[in-house]
């Protein structure tokens, strides 16, 4: 199934990010075996010397061949300084290599994790309002060129000032968190969970229409249910708002959106005339 998911697209990406590195990590290699190939030649140049100073005797078997080789001892130390300094070298720009292939995977890791943290909400660990637009054009434009459903979902957290004015802030953080999760745990891996904004979430679903949605919507139910039931808030229980549109073609994102909160805050008053 080929979606414009957020999963596919960090693939994508994660796939482009491996195969520059790959080139980076390539050119360093290559750079690093010119090297070892420059040691080699010069050894086999100072030790080929060497062998026709100190053992002359190794080309004189069985009368074929006779080299005599005169050197002077400052061209011998020469040859030994050249060897050397090139050893010296080549070790020096080894050490240069790796140190610039460990800081290049360093560099691309932390890269990824910030692109990462800009697109993720920290307390909720779901995506954020910033990555929505861009998101949210990719399932369109998939739906259109497809010809598939979509369906958009709005979801605020009922009495939410009210958990935050009994229980305190950081109660709130993590009621959000544990609804966030909630969410995630109700829809499909090929669905995004987005925290739009404060106590509001919204959640994309690809290939579904809004009969479909109701489903998640029980599932979401069912299982807030059993979150009441473990008794996280003493005295209190948690409800959600939710509001359902299924974008249609030629409908711009805002439109959609508009649509599914106007349904969402309808499902609010329903609910608050209900309570009183």
């Amino acid at each position: 199934m080929n979606l414009p998911t957020p999963q596919l697209d960090a693939s994508q990406h994660s796939k482009g990010m491996l195969a520059s590195l790959s080139q980076q990590l390539a050119s360093i290699e290559k750079r690093d075996t010119e090297l070892w190939l420059i040691l080699l030649s010069i050894g086999a140049m100072v030790g080929g010397c060497l062998l026709l100073v100190l053992a002359p005797a190794a080309f004189l078997r069985g009368g074929q061949f006779h080299f005599e080789v005169s050197i002077s001892k400052e061209s011998f130390f020469g040859l030994i300084a050249l060897l050397t300094i090139a050893n010296g070298y080549i070790v020096t720009r080894r050490f240069q290599y790796r140190k610039v292939r460990q800081q290049l995977i360093s560099s691309t890791i932390q890269n990824e994790l910030v692109r990462l943290q800009s697109f993720t909400d920290p307390l909720t660990e779901v995506y954020n309002r910033r990555s929505l637009d861009d998101m949210a054009g990719r399932y369109i434009s998939s739906a259109r060129r497809r010809k598939t459903d979509l369906t958009f979902m709005l979801i605020d957290v009922d009495k939410f000032r009210q958990v935050n004015s009994k229980f305190g802030h950081l109660t709130g953080d993590v009621v959000l968190a544990e609804v966030a999760a909630l969410l995630r745990t109700s829809v499909r891996g090929s669905d995004a969970v987005v925290r739009y904004g404060g106590d509001e979430f919204l959640i994309i679903l690809p290939e579904s229409t809004a009969e479909h949605a109701t489903h998640v919507v029980d599932r979401i139910n069912r299982n807030l249910t059993d979150w009441n039931h473990s008794g996280q808030l003493k005295d209190f229980e948690l409800s959600l708002s939710i509001g359902v549109a299924q974008w249609k073609d030629g409908a711009t994102l805002d439109e959609t959106l508009d649509a599914a909160d106007h349904k969402m805050y309808a499902m609010k008053g329903a609910q608050t005339a209900h309570s009183k």
